[in-house]
């Protein structure tokens, strides 16, 4: 599913954001990646969507080989992986059904497909009743449901969340973690970088640490390990 051999970055400013960093995640995993800020865990969650490319080394992601992918195959690559940021990274002038359906109308899906899927999905993140509403109508966790539906709507292999639960309330977040939990029950699989100690703590998955630019911790069933 995703592997990681000897990847190493290195920023033109001179600072090295991973160094030496082999991993394995299987299909079906449910992965959260801790660590200290600045030690690494955006850059390695990056580069597997291929916003970053490595210095060094080589990634591969559900058969795609990251780093040797053409240009023009990085949107195929990318339909593959649904990414979910802490920003949510809406489109503020179009309503939720058009934000999810937007993923599928820039590969040119057809029209029977969009209207078949937007709302299979706005369903599963429970904003059926939201379809028509805009970003600014809604709540910081309805956003958040909206960008995830949104992450899902090509059915990807993966989803790369980057702290998914940042910018929301602790009750707001648990139901939002409960959408990944039912998301991951149906074959997904999930790598999540995240600060939210007592989140980690309570599911119980798998632990990746990060710090200083290489992987110090990995626990099938991990804890944080930090404080916050």
């Amino acid at each position: 599913m995703i592997e990681m051999h000897d990847v190493w970055k290195n920023y033109p400013n001179g600072s090295v954001a991973l160094q030496g960093v082999s991993v394995r995640i299987d299909k079906g995993e449910f992965v959260y990646v801790v660590g200290p800020s600045g030690a690494g865990k955006s850059t390695f969650i990056k580069l597997m969507y291929r916003e970053e490319r490595p210095t060094k080394g080589s990634i591969f992601v559900n058969g795609f080989n990251i780093e040797r992918l053409k240009e023009r195959k990085i949107p195929l690559m990318r339909r593959q992986i649904g990414v979910v940021f802490q920003d949510f990274k809406l489109l503020p002038n179009i309503t939720v059904y058009e934000n999810v359906a937007f993923a599928l109308e820039v590969i040119e899906a057809p029209k029977r497909k969009i209207k078949a899927r937007v709302p299979e999905v706005l369903e599963l993140v429970g904003l059926t009743e939201k379809a028509n509403a805009f970003p600014n109508q809604l709540s910081g966790g309805q956003q958040q449901r909206v960008s995830i539906a949104r992450a899902l709507i090509n059915s990807p292999a993966v989803i790369i969340a980057d702290e998914p639960t940042g910018n929301l309330d602790p009750e707001t977040s648990w139901e939002i973690m409960d959408l990944f939990e039912e998301i991951n029950r149906r074959g997904t699989t999930i790598v999540m970088a995240t600060h939210n100690k007592e989140i980690v703590n309570t599911m119980k998955r798998r632990v990746i640490a990060i710090e200083g630019g290489q992987i110090v911790r990995d626990q099938k069933r991990g804890v944080y390990g930090y404080e916050n």
